[in-house]
């Protein structure tokens, strides 16, 4: 799992949360990019990473699900050409209206239960537990939307929600 940006940052550790209490077998790195150019090659930009450094930190060949706070286009420009090409970026998709500010994570889909539901589908041997836990996720967000709709704002859940490591 890895973020960028305040708001993907808050949901991806949220997300972190349901899944390690889902499923505690499953390990998990989150990677918050502070310099998005990192993410570009050393011979590229002078913050890169050299590929032996991005590597390390994302992997070759494990899933990654990015959130970012801008167009999910620019994620897979700057990592172009690194070797792990199984990279799934959620960011902004000019989606939203007034709402709450949950509502608009959900409109861009950078929300937690989105996010759960994206790790659990790239990860296909988890077989019924991940079908359990993506149903799951399903009906947080409708119950999101029966609760924005009756209160007009986000569920406590998610309002006084905290990290807790």
């Amino acid at each position: 799992m890895a973020c960028c940006g305040d708001t993907p940052t808050l949901e991806t550790l949220a997300a972190v949360t349901i899944l390690r209490e889902a499923l505690p077998e499953v390990k998990i790195r989150v990677i918050n990019v502070v310099d998005l150019m990192k993410l570009e090659p050393a011979t590229e930009h002078p913050h890169g990473l050299t590929d032996a450094d991005y590597d390390a930190l994302f992997t070759k060949d494990k899933p990654i699900i990015f959130a970012f706070h801008g167009y999910h286009t620019l994620i897979h420009e700057l990592t172009y050409t690194r070797a792990n090409r199984n990279i799934h970026v959620y960011g902004y998709k000019e989606e939203g209206t007034i709402t709450t500010p949950f509502d608009m994570r959900v409109q861009n889909e950078i929300d937690r239960f989105h996010l759960v539901k994206s790790a659990v589908q790239n990860l296909p041997q988890l077989g019924n537990r991940g079908a359990y836990l993506i149903q799951k996720m399903n009906d947080k967000l409708v119950e999101h939307k029966q609760y924005i709709h009756e209160y007009g704002i986000d569920m406590p859940e998610i309002r006084d929600w905290k990290w807790n490591a």
